[in-house]
Protein backbone atom coordinates (compact mmCIF):
# COMPACT_ATOMS: atom_id res chain seq x y z
CA UNK A 1 0.00 0.00 0.00
CA UNK A 2 2.62 2.41 1.06
CA UNK A 3 5.79 2.97 -0.58
CA UNK A 4 7.66 4.84 2.29
CA UNK A 5 10.69 6.96 1.46
CA UNK A 6 13.00 7.74 4.27
CA UNK A 7 14.16 10.78 3.28
CA UNK A 8 13.04 12.72 6.10
CA UNK A 9 14.34 10.34 8.35
CA UNK A 10 17.68 10.52 7.10
CA UNK A 11 17.64 14.26 7.27
CA UNK A 12 16.23 14.66 10.63
CA UNK A 13 18.50 11.53 11.87
CA UNK A 14 17.74 10.82 15.65
CA UNK A 15 21.15 8.89 16.11
CA UNK A 16 22.55 12.49 15.41
CA UNK A 17 20.66 14.00 17.98
CA UNK A 18 21.51 10.79 20.11
CA UNK A 19 25.21 11.41 19.69
CA UNK A 20 24.25 15.05 19.90
CA UNK A 21 22.94 14.61 23.85
CA UNK A 22 25.44 11.69 24.46
CA UNK A 23 28.43 14.07 23.70
CA UNK A 24 26.82 17.17 25.83
CA UNK A 25 26.62 14.39 29.18
CA UNK A 26 29.44 12.14 28.80
CA UNK A 27 32.64 13.99 28.40
CA UNK A 28 32.62 15.65 31.45
CA UNK A 29 30.68 12.88 33.45
CA UNK A 30 32.99 9.98 32.54
CA UNK A 31 35.94 11.78 34.54
CA UNK A 32 34.17 12.73 37.33
CA UNK A 33 33.65 9.07 38.27
CA UNK A 34 37.28 8.70 36.99
CA UNK A 35 38.64 11.16 39.24
CA UNK A 36 36.56 11.64 41.68
CA UNK A 37 36.49 15.38 40.68
CA UNK A 38 32.85 16.42 40.20
CA UNK A 39 33.90 19.84 39.45
CA UNK A 40 32.60 22.14 36.66
CA UNK A 41 32.82 26.06 35.54
CA UNK A 42 29.98 27.97 35.58
CA UNK A 43 30.12 28.68 31.92
CA UNK A 44 30.89 24.87 31.22
CA UNK A 45 27.93 24.57 32.94
CA UNK A 46 25.73 26.71 31.48
CA UNK A 47 26.90 25.40 27.67
CA UNK A 48 25.91 21.82 29.17
CA UNK A 49 22.54 22.82 30.33
CA UNK A 50 21.70 24.59 27.02
CA UNK A 51 23.37 21.49 24.64
CA UNK A 52 21.16 19.54 26.35
CA UNK A 53 17.61 21.37 26.77
CA UNK A 54 18.22 22.01 22.44
CA UNK A 55 18.78 18.16 22.28
CA UNK A 56 15.84 17.25 23.87
CA UNK A 57 13.50 20.50 21.86
CA UNK A 58 14.97 19.04 18.85
CA UNK A 59 14.12 15.28 19.39
CA UNK A 60 10.69 16.19 20.22
CA UNK A 61 10.17 18.50 17.13
CA UNK A 62 12.28 15.58 15.19
CA UNK A 63 9.87 12.94 15.84
CA UNK A 64 6.61 15.23 14.91
CA UNK A 65 7.98 15.94 11.36
CA UNK A 66 8.35 12.71 11.49
CA UNK A 67 4.69 11.85 12.38
CA UNK A 68 3.65 13.93 9.80
CA UNK A 69 5.46 12.29 7.36
CA UNK A 70 3.84 8.97 8.03
CA UNK A 71 0.28 10.41 8.14
CA UNK A 72 1.21 11.90 4.60
CA UNK A 73 2.52 8.52 3.68
CA UNK A 74 -0.33 6.56 4.88
CA UNK A 75 -3.61 9.21 4.74
CA UNK A 76 -2.52 10.02 1.52
CA UNK A 77 -0.14 7.62 -0.31
CA UNK A 78 -0.53 8.91 -3.76
CA UNK A 79 0.00 12.44 -3.01
CA UNK A 80 2.61 11.07 -0.79
CA UNK A 81 5.89 12.06 -3.19
CA UNK A 82 4.22 15.88 -4.34
CA UNK A 83 3.56 16.47 -0.53
CA UNK A 84 6.97 15.32 1.07
CA UNK A 85 9.46 16.10 -1.78
CA UNK A 86 12.92 16.52 -1.20
CA UNK A 87 12.53 20.28 -0.56
CA UNK A 88 9.47 19.67 2.17
CA UNK A 89 12.16 17.24 3.88
CA UNK A 90 15.10 19.24 3.69
CA UNK A 91 13.02 22.26 5.03
CA UNK A 92 11.26 20.66 7.74
CA UNK A 93 15.01 18.88 9.01
CA UNK A 94 16.66 22.73 9.21
CA UNK A 95 13.45 24.00 10.77
CA UNK A 96 13.72 21.64 13.49
CA UNK A 97 17.44 22.12 14.50
CA UNK A 98 17.15 26.00 14.32
CA UNK A 99 13.81 26.36 15.99
CA UNK A 100 15.70 23.31 19.02
CA UNK A 101 18.46 26.31 19.31
CA UNK A 102 16.78 29.35 19.46
CA UNK A 103 13.84 27.85 21.92
CA UNK A 104 16.34 27.30 24.77
CA UNK A 105 18.62 30.08 24.23
CA UNK A 106 16.57 32.95 25.93
CA UNK A 107 16.79 30.28 29.08
CA UNK A 108 20.32 30.15 29.23
CA UNK A 109 21.05 33.58 28.73
CA UNK A 110 18.75 34.82 31.75
CA UNK A 111 19.97 31.94 33.86
CA UNK A 112 23.96 33.18 33.15
CA UNK A 113 22.56 36.33 34.59
CA UNK A 114 21.09 35.02 38.26
CA UNK A 115 23.14 35.38 41.59
CA UNK A 116 23.86 31.73 43.00
CA UNK A 117 24.62 32.01 46.76
CA UNK A 118 22.53 29.04 48.25
CA UNK A 119 24.81 26.21 47.73
CA UNK A 120 27.72 25.64 44.73
CA UNK A 121 26.61 21.75 44.64
CA UNK A 122 24.47 20.65 42.29
CA UNK A 123 21.96 17.81 43.00
CA UNK A 124 22.21 15.66 40.09
CA UNK A 125 24.73 14.25 37.80
CA UNK A 126 25.05 17.20 35.07
CA UNK A 127 23.52 21.06 35.04
CA UNK A 128 20.24 20.12 34.92
CA UNK A 129 17.99 23.27 34.86
CA UNK A 130 15.99 22.23 37.52
CA UNK A 131 18.76 21.56 40.20
CA UNK A 132 20.82 24.43 39.02
CA UNK A 133 17.82 26.70 39.89
CA UNK A 134 17.24 25.52 43.23
CA UNK A 135 20.91 26.93 43.87
CA UNK A 136 19.98 30.87 42.95
CA UNK A 137 19.05 33.01 44.95
CA UNK A 138 17.23 35.67 42.54
CA UNK A 139 13.81 35.41 42.01
CA UNK A 140 12.86 33.10 39.05
CA UNK A 141 9.36 34.14 38.93
CA UNK A 142 10.35 35.57 35.50
CA UNK A 143 12.40 32.76 33.92
CA UNK A 144 9.89 30.01 35.53
CA UNK A 145 7.33 31.84 33.10
CA UNK A 146 9.32 31.72 30.40
CA UNK A 147 9.82 28.06 30.94
CA UNK A 148 6.31 27.31 31.52
CA UNK A 149 5.53 29.23 27.70
CA UNK A 150 8.37 27.48 26.14
CA UNK A 151 6.88 23.78 27.49
CA UNK A 152 3.93 24.75 25.60
CA UNK A 153 5.40 25.78 22.45
CA UNK A 154 7.86 23.21 22.50
CA UNK A 155 6.45 20.12 24.58
CA UNK A 156 2.54 20.35 24.94
CA UNK A 157 2.38 21.74 20.98
CA UNK A 158 4.26 18.96 19.36
CA UNK A 159 2.69 16.30 21.29
CA UNK A 160 -0.75 17.34 20.28
CA UNK A 161 0.47 17.68 16.66
CA UNK A 162 1.76 14.47 16.61
CA UNK A 163 -1.37 12.76 18.75
CA UNK A 164 -3.34 14.51 15.71
CA UNK A 165 -1.25 12.61 13.08
CA UNK A 166 -2.33 9.00 14.69
CA UNK A 167 -5.79 9.79 15.19
CA UNK A 168 -5.60 10.10 11.29
CA UNK A 169 -3.07 7.34 10.75
CA UNK A 170 -5.12 4.53 12.94
CA UNK A 171 -8.52 5.54 11.60
CA UNK A 172 -7.17 5.04 8.04
CA UNK A 173 -5.58 1.71 9.04
CA UNK A 174 -9.12 0.78 10.61
CA UNK A 175 -10.44 1.20 7.37
CA UNK A 176 -7.67 -1.08 5.48
CA UNK A 177 -9.88 -4.05 4.63
CA UNK A 178 -6.56 -6.56 3.17
CA UNK A 179 -4.69 -7.87 6.55
CA UNK A 180 -1.52 -7.48 4.27
CA UNK A 181 -2.20 -3.51 3.72
CA UNK A 182 -3.09 -2.99 7.68
CA UNK A 183 0.34 -4.52 8.41
CA UNK A 184 2.33 -2.69 5.88
CA UNK A 185 0.61 0.58 7.04
CA UNK A 186 1.26 -0.45 11.31
CA UNK A 187 5.06 -1.52 10.38
CA UNK A 188 5.40 1.89 8.78
CA UNK A 189 5.04 3.39 12.18
CA UNK A 190 5.74 1.10 14.61
CA UNK A 191 9.10 2.10 15.57
CA UNK A 192 8.04 5.71 15.44
CA UNK A 193 5.67 5.24 17.98
CA UNK A 194 7.64 2.83 20.29
CA UNK A 195 10.15 5.99 20.21
CA UNK A 196 7.38 8.72 20.69
CA UNK A 197 6.17 6.68 23.92
CA UNK A 198 9.87 5.95 25.37
CA UNK A 199 10.28 9.95 25.04
CA UNK A 200 7.23 11.42 26.33
CA UNK A 201 7.08 8.63 29.23
CA UNK A 202 10.47 9.64 30.52
CA UNK A 203 9.55 13.65 29.81
CA UNK A 204 6.51 13.03 32.20
CA UNK A 205 9.00 11.47 34.89
CA UNK A 206 11.74 13.99 34.69
CA UNK A 207 9.61 17.23 34.59
CA UNK A 208 5.72 15.93 36.28
CA UNK A 209 7.42 15.33 39.25
CA UNK A 210 5.43 15.90 42.47
CA UNK A 211 5.83 19.73 43.77
CA UNK A 212 6.66 18.26 47.44
CA UNK A 213 9.60 16.64 48.95
CA UNK A 214 13.12 16.00 46.68
CA UNK A 215 11.90 16.34 43.18
CA UNK A 216 15.26 16.21 42.07
CA UNK A 217 15.94 12.68 43.59
CA UNK A 218 13.14 11.31 41.86
CA UNK A 219 13.98 12.56 38.06
CA UNK A 220 17.28 11.25 38.77
CA UNK A 221 16.52 8.20 37.21
CA UNK A 222 14.14 8.68 33.78
CA UNK A 223 17.13 10.90 33.23
CA UNK A 224 19.11 9.14 32.68
CA UNK A 225 16.73 6.52 30.88
CA UNK A 226 16.76 9.51 28.55
CA UNK A 227 20.37 10.64 28.49
CA UNK A 228 21.88 6.60 28.65
CA UNK A 229 19.52 4.31 27.36
CA UNK A 230 17.22 5.75 24.87
CA UNK A 231 19.99 6.32 22.33
CA UNK A 232 21.09 3.06 22.60
CA UNK A 233 18.01 1.60 21.99
CA UNK A 234 16.70 4.06 18.96
CA UNK A 235 19.13 2.48 16.57
CA UNK A 236 17.94 -0.77 17.34
CA UNK A 237 14.18 0.08 17.17
CA UNK A 238 14.52 1.88 13.96
CA UNK A 239 16.39 -0.90 12.38
CA UNK A 240 13.14 -3.34 13.31
CA UNK A 241 12.05 -2.01 9.83
CA UNK A 242 15.21 -3.89 7.98
CA UNK A 243 14.01 -6.81 6.24
CA UNK A 244 17.57 -8.56 6.99
CA UNK A 245 16.86 -7.67 10.93
CA UNK A 246 13.48 -9.40 10.73
CA UNK A 247 14.81 -12.30 8.84
CA UNK A 248 17.69 -13.22 11.17
CA UNK A 249 15.07 -12.37 14.35
CA UNK A 250 12.80 -15.17 13.18
CA UNK A 251 15.63 -17.37 12.57
CA UNK A 252 17.03 -17.13 16.06
CA UNK A 253 13.29 -17.41 17.76
CA UNK A 254 12.43 -20.22 15.19
CA UNK A 255 15.76 -22.55 16.65
CA UNK A 256 15.14 -25.34 18.92
CA UNK A 257 17.11 -25.40 21.40
CA UNK A 258 20.20 -28.50 21.71
CA UNK A 259 20.39 -30.15 24.93
CA UNK A 260 23.19 -32.08 25.65
CA UNK A 261 22.56 -35.59 27.33
CA UNK A 262 25.30 -36.16 30.48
Amino acid sequence: MVNHSILLERLTDIGIQDICTLTTILPKLLPNFLTNNSYISFSGCILQMYCYMMCVDTEILLLTAMAFDRYVAICNPLRYTIIMNKRVCVLLAAVTWVTGSLETLPHTVVISQFSFCNSNVINHFFCEITAVLKLSCTDTFVLDTMILAASVISGLTPFLLTLTSYVFIISTILKIRSAEGKSKAFSTCFSHLIVIILLYGTMIGIYMEPSSGDSTKSNKLPTAVYIFTLPLLNPLIYSLRSKELKVALKKALSRKPKYVSH
